[in-house]
């Protein structure tokens, strides 16, 4: 027959645990995890989060940024920088090659 669940109504969002709401944030888009900062201080701590902008770079991140004329380590910057960079032209390859990646 049926399950019961006991399921505990949070009735403030923020209250979870920041780890929490950087997962959910990690599932929408860059444009609402931005967004979302204005909502409360925790939600803007939790779309700052390096948990959040992991899930919206693309995989080869480290190689496009190694291969740049301008090659910053993923150490050195947040992944939220490393989004922003990526989203603007880079040249690569010494001057060769020109990457503008149209990430969403």
């Amino acid at each position: 027959m049926g399950t019961t669940f006991d399921i505990k109504v949070v009735k403030n969002f923020s209250s979870l645990p920041e780890d929490c709401i950087s997962h959910v944030l990690s599932l929408t888009t860059p444009r609402d995890a931005c967004r979302s900062a204005a909502v409360s201080s925790a939600f803007s701590r939790a779309s700052g989060s390096d948990t959040v902008w992991e899930r919206f770079l693309p995989s080869d991140h480290g190689e496009m940024l190694s291969r740049s004329a301008d090659p910053v380590g993923p150490s050195t910057e947040s992944k939220r920088q490393l989004y922003f960079r990526i989203c603007r032209p880079i040249v690569i390859d010494g001057g060769k090659m020109g990457l503008i990646d149209q990430i969403q």
